[in-house]
Formats: C-alpha cells, sequence, structure tokens
C-alpha cells in the first residue's frame, strides 16, 4: 500500500495526504480569524491561549463528502465550538439542562483532566462525566460547574434527563441470527442510555431485561445497540454485536467504543480483549457469563446463522417464497448508499438461496441458480474491500456493479462469514472471487469476531489449497485444525454443531487432499447425513420447522472440489443439488 492510500495514524479514518489537507484547512483558518496559526498536534490542534481542539469528529464528517465542501464544514464546526456556552449558567440552569454522557477513557489527555476530576471510570475505555444540553452547544461540566451546582444533584438531575431523552429504535436480525435492538437519533446522548438500560429495554421492547441481563455496544454517541440475554441466540449476539461495534467505531463521527460490553445488575463491564502492540481484538466472556451462556444454549439450542424463511411454494416456473427476489433486489439496491449494510443484504441472499433449493432440491431451476449467484455475489463483495487498497471497489451484486467504499473491517465480515463467501464461490466457480477471497488479511478476520482457533486454522488450510501452496504447507495446517477441533480444545462451539456440521467439510476435504476416492464418498455421505440429523434435532426443540431447510453449504462445496477432481460424486443424494454439483448452469448469465 502506498503513501496516497495509507491511513494517517492520528486520523486513521482519512488518508495520510487527506489528514494533512484537513490540518492546513484548520490552520488557514485560525488564521484567516484570529492572525495567527495554531499548532498542529496529529489529532488536535492548540490555540495560542493553549486551548486544544480535537479533530477527529470533524474529520469523521469530512470522510463522507468531497473535500470541495471541508472549507465549509470546517468554519461551520469552529463557529460552533466559539458559539458554545462559556460556563455562566446559574445552579437552576445547569440542573435544567445536565445529562449523564459516556466518553471515551482517554477523552481529557494531558492536564485537561485536571479540570475534570469529578469524571469517573465505568468500564474498560469508558469515562463517565456529565454534559450541558443548551438550545446551540452540548459541553462537558468542568468541576467549577460541578461545584457551583453540587455533585450529588447533578448525578440525579443527569440520571432523570436522560431516561426522558427520545431516541428512535428497531429490532433487527444480525448476520447470525440474533435479535438485537437498535437505538439510534440526532440526540449526542443516545449511547450514554446505556446508563439506563432497564428503562431503555422497557420502552423499546416493553419487556423487562432478563435476569441475565443483555450485551451492549456503544460504537458512537448516536448509536447503540443491545440483546437481552434469554436464549441461546445469545451465542450468535456475540459474534453479531462484537463485528458491529468495531466496524460502526471506526465509521463514526463521534467515536465511543469499538468494545463490547455485558450489562449485569447495574454494570458495564468489557467482553473485549485488545492488543495495544498488535491492535487486535477478542471476545472474552468472563466466567460467570460464560456459564450462563452454556446453560442457555442447553436449553435452546443456537443457530449459527439466520434461519430461512418458511419453504417456499413450487410453481411450474420454479420458487416463489416469502421472502422473495424483489425483497432481495430492494437489498441490493441500497447497498450503493449504505455499505454498511453488506452483512444484512448477504444473510438476505443466502435466506433466499436456502428457501429457493428447499422447493427445487436438485436446483434444476434458473431462479435458483440466480439466487445462489446473489448470495455469492454478496458474499465476495462483503470481503472485497478488505483484499482492495484502493479508495473504492467495484462489485457486481445482480445487474448492478455497485462501488463501494473500502472500510476495514468491513461490520459482519468475520471468519464465519468469510467460510460461507468461499463455499459459494466454490459451488458457483468463481475463481477469481476465490483467490480474492484468500487475500484478505487473516488479521482482518480475527479482529472481526472472536471463534475457536481451528476456525481459523481451518481458513488457513482453504487459503494454501486455493493459492496453490506447497502441499506440506496445506497438510500441516489442515493438521492443526483437526487438533484444535477436539471438543476439549473448542469449548467457545456447541458440541453438536462442532462434531455435525463444522467438522464435517474438514473430514471430507482430508480425504480429497489424499486422494481416497472410497473414502471421500463415504465421508461426504456421512457429512450430508449429519447435517440432515443436526437440522431435524434443532426443528424437534424449536418447532421452527424452516430450520430443516437449510442447505449443507460446506459439504456441498467439498462435493463440488471433488467432482472438478473427477472424484465420483453421487448426484442422487439428498441434501446435494446435483446441477450445483454438475455445474449446469455455469456461464448462463453474466456473475
Amino acid at each position: 500500500m502506498n503513501e496516497h492510500h495509507a491511513s494517517d495514524p492520528h486520523l486513521p479514518m482519512l488518508t495520510f495526504p487527506q489528514a494533512e489537507h484537513l490540518r492546513n484547512l484548520t490552520a488557514d483558518h485560525f488564521l484567516a480569524r484570529l492572525g495567527i496559526s495554531p499548532r498542529l498536534e496529529g489529532d488536535a490542534v492548540v490555540s495560542a491561549d493553549g486551548r486544544r481542539y480535537p479533530l477527529s469528529n470533524l474529520a469523521h464528517q469530512c470522510r463522507g463528502v468531497s473535500d470541495a465542501h471541508w472549507p465549509d464544514l470546517v468554519q461551520q464546526h469552529f463557529t460552533a465550538l466559539d458559539n458554545a456556552s462559556r460556563g455562566d449558567e446559574s445552579p437552576a440552569e445547569l440542573l435544567a439542562g445536565a445529562y449523564l454522557r459516556l466518553l471515551p477513557a482517554d477523552a481529557f489527555p494531558g492536564d485537561a483532566a485536571d479540570s475534570f476530576r469529578y469524571t469517573r471510570p465505568v468500564a474498560d475505555g469508558l469515562l463517565l462525566a456529565l454534559a450541558l444540553d443548551t438550545p446551540v452547544s452540548v459541553r462537558i461540566l468542568d468541576d467549577h460547574d460541578v461545584a457551583r451546582a453540587g455533585l450529588d444533584r447533578l448525578w440525579a438531575a443527569g440520571h432523570e434527563n436522560l431516561i426522558r431523552e427520545l431516541v428512535e429504535h428497531e429490532e433487527v436480525t444480525g448476520p447470525q441470527g440474533a435479535r438485537l435492538w437498535s437505538v439510534y437519533g440526532d440526540s449526542p446522548f443516545v449511547a450514554s442510555k446505556a446508563l439506563v438500560l432497564p428503562e431503555l429495554a422497557r420502552a423499546t421492547t416493553g419487556n423487562d431485561l432478563p435476569d441475565a441481563g443483555a450485551l451492549v455496544a456503544l460504537p458512537g454517541r448516536n448509536l447503540l445497540a443491545f440483546h437481552p440475554i434469554e436464549d441461546g441466540t445469545v451465542v450468535d449476539a456475540v459474534n453479531d454485536l462484537s463485528a458491529y461495534a468495531l466496524g460502526a467505531y471506526e465509521d463514526g463521527p463521534g467515536a465511543l467504543s469499538p468494545r463490547l460490553y455485558w450489562w449485569y445488575q447495574g454494570q458495564l463491564t468489557s467482553l473485549t480483549v485488545i492488543d495495544d502492540e498488535t491492535r487486535s481484538f477478542s471476545v472474552v466472556p468472563p466466567p460467570e457469563l460464560m456459564d450462563v451462556m452454556k446453560r442457555l444454549h442447553a436449553q435452546s439450542p443456537p443457530a449459527p446463522q439466520a434461519p430461512p424463511p418458511a419453504a417456499p411454494t413450487a410453481t411450474a416456473h420454479g420458487a416463489t417464497d416469502e421472502l422473495g427476489s424483489d425483497t432481495t433486489a430492494e437489498h441490493v439496491a441500497r447497498l450503493a448508499g449504505r455499505p454498511g449494510a453488506l452483512a444484512a443484504t448477504f444473510a438476505a441472499t443466502k435466506r433466499l438461496s436456502d428457501a429457493r433449493l428447499a422447493a427445487d432440491p436438485d436446483a434444476g431451476a434458473l431462479e435458483t441458480w440466480e439466487a445462489w449467484v446473489w448470495a455469492m455475489q454478496t458474499g465476495s463483495a462483503l470481503f472485497a474491500a478488505a483484499a482492495s487498497p484502493a479508495g473504492t471497489v467495484d462489485c457486481r451484486v445482480a445487474d448492478e456493479v455497485l462501488s463501494l467504499p473500502v472500510t476495514r473491517p468491513m461490520p459482519g465480515a468475520d471468519a464465519r462469514a468469510w467460510l460461507d463467501a468461499f463455499y459459494l464461490a466454490v459451488v458457483c466457480r468463481e475463481q477469481d472471487r476465490l483467490t480474492m477471497l484468500c487475500n484478505v488479511p487473516m488479521d482482518d478476520l480475527r479482529r472481526a469476531a472472536s471463534y475457536d482457533a481451528y476456525v481459523f486454522h481451518w481458513i488457513e488450510t482453504l487459503r494454501a489449497f486455493w493459492l496453490r501452496r506447497p502441499m506440506d504447507d496445506v497438510v500441516q495446517h489442515l493438521i492443526a485444525t483437526m487438533e484444535a477441533s477436539h471438543p476439549h480444545v473448542a469449548t467457545g462451539t456447541p458440541s453438536d454443531f462442532l462434531n455435525l456440521i463444522d467438522y464435517q467439510p474438514i473430514a471430507v476435504f482430508h480425504r480429497l487432499i489424499a486422494g481416497d476416492r472410497p473414502a471421500f464418498t463415504e465421508a461426504l455421505a456421512e457429512a450430508l447425513s449429519h447435517h440432515d440429523s443436526y437440522w431435524a434435532a434443532r426443528t424437534a426443540a424449536s418447532g421452527d420447522a424452516t430450520r430443516h431447510g437449510r442447505a449443507a453449504l460446506g459439504p456441498l462445496a467439498m462435493a463440488c472440489l471433488g467432482h472438478d477432481s473427477e472424484f465420483p460424486v453421487d448426484t442422487t443424494a439428498p441434501s446435494l443439488p446435483k446441477h450445483l454439483v454438475a455445474r449446469t448452469w455455469l456461464g448462463e448469465f453474466p456473475t
């Protein structure tokens, strides 16, 4: 990556030249207004009187618009700061406008912290402060303000005002199927609502928080997402919310925290562990939460991805279903303006591909092939940004060629999504997309979400195989995958899902690279049988008849690799769509 595309070390939301341009515009603004150039300090400017002006929020605003508009944004930003309140409010005015406010732990660098000694940490990466909301500005109260009105009175007033603050919300389904509540709005206190989460949950969900509490992501001041911990989908919610927190945090503006938190009995506990040297992120639930997750999973086994809609009704011309290609096309059409929605669109196209296949088990209809191509395209697009050094990347999805901004990591672009995207590209025989996927940095996948080590070893195995690295490398990665996938080692993955679903493509691949055709045939049949028995059990446990309509994606991809290597593949086997294996529709339309 050359310097032109490299992120600025102090303002990583901008490239190095963009950040320099913003600093120069800021210096020019100060010179024109005050006649004196400020001192530049990487992520801030310092005026002649020593006042420090952080540039992060301004940089986030500039990132999303043409640089022709940057001078106006700079002027508006600093004019608003000049018009902010100056600390001459009466105690009554302070109490009326006070709000509890969450800030990043490093909000007051150096000597600035001396003016805000009343603030206190509430969790890793989060600082609790008081803010004053006025008609023209919002400012953080300092020690002098607090002394005028009284700290205890301000805490109480800030708490009550925060409860009454109006926000918007909606219930959403995460990429892996967990039910999440998204809270957002123009208010700068949206994320601070985590401090009054029980009241927020009652207002949004209509129910009290369960005894186990909730998972909470607070990526920016205007964003909050939470998942009440009430059933086994908490396992999926950990992955969905941790990926969301990291991606939305880097999108800004008003970035707050890239961490995932556990709200329990009024306390926030960080589940995210950050290695400051490598800037890698992992999610490590404490033992108390792990016990809760295991108990809930045993009572209500979670699904590793969003359940598909009800099985469609077949017609003479193919399949129709409740999700429908029209709805999926709407998801695709929105991508140009909302690239962050790629994960949700990928989930929607996978549900459609499952639904089509449930109605057309042999994949003999063109509509079925079209649905699988859409899923393949959106899955590849989810990771295209991570493999591209450019500012944008062109991705074909359905009949559209979308120019998507490069964002690292794209929300939802984690290791499990990578495996799904890889399997789909194998089924669709998309060689260029497979190569692109194999060039996604492993560090991006590890930062996006935390999984048991065998998942990443398996990805390394597939990468080494597809990129035609020495067979010794492939075998070493495969051995590491097998060793790390032992249930006593992979303690973060439910054992039945690990044994019956996740391990099966690994076992089939082992026979493939060994060249053992009879063993390959036997392992593939066993994988398909385990797939059916696993989802039949989930159907019986949940009463959700749609769960049994899921495609055996991993074994299907291995069957396609075997077919293309002239291994015998029984395309009459249940759960093995023969027209996908046999490449019947390949080249039917541009992909």
